[in-house]
């Protein structure tokens, strides 16, 4: 299968207290933690494409740029939608927006790079032999 614009994405879950700022050390309340919605965000956008990929292949997240602009409780349902919006050889470029129950809380874009898994680790790992 080609890899083309327009692909989309959807991931949610509910906001527990592991999922806070508090909890992660990016700050001190008990509110949606913006390393988790950035987490959440390079989830949607991997799993979108990942039926379209050949056997051995994957992706890697290489840029992102967000703003996290509303703060969600804990117990509150938050969900993730991306959109495949540009496909230049193996880099592709999300548009990806969160959600809790009242409306937005991020948005931004998302770029990830097609690697083969194999050869990606093979590298990475050879890092430990230097």
């Amino acid at each position: 299968m080609e890899i083309t614009k327009g692909i989309k994405g959807r991931k949610e879950y509910i906001v527990t207290k592991e999922l806070t700022a508090a909890a992660v050390g990016s700050g001190l309340l008990e509110v949606y933690g913006t390393p988790y919605m950035i987490a959440l965000m390079e989830e949607t956008c991997h799993t979108s494409i990942g039926q379209f990929l050949e056997e051995g292949q994957g992706t890697v997240g290489i840029s992102l740029e967000i703003k996290h602009t509303a703060a969600t409780p804990v117990g509150m349902k938050v969900w993730c939608e991306s959109q495949l919006v540009e496909v230049d050889g193996k880099r592709l470029v999300f548009k990806v927006q969160a959600f809790d129950q009242v409306g937005p809380i991020g948005e931004g874009t998302h770029q990830r790079f097609i690697i083969d898994n194999e050869k990606f680790l093979e590298k990475t790992n050879s890092k430990g032999n230097k």
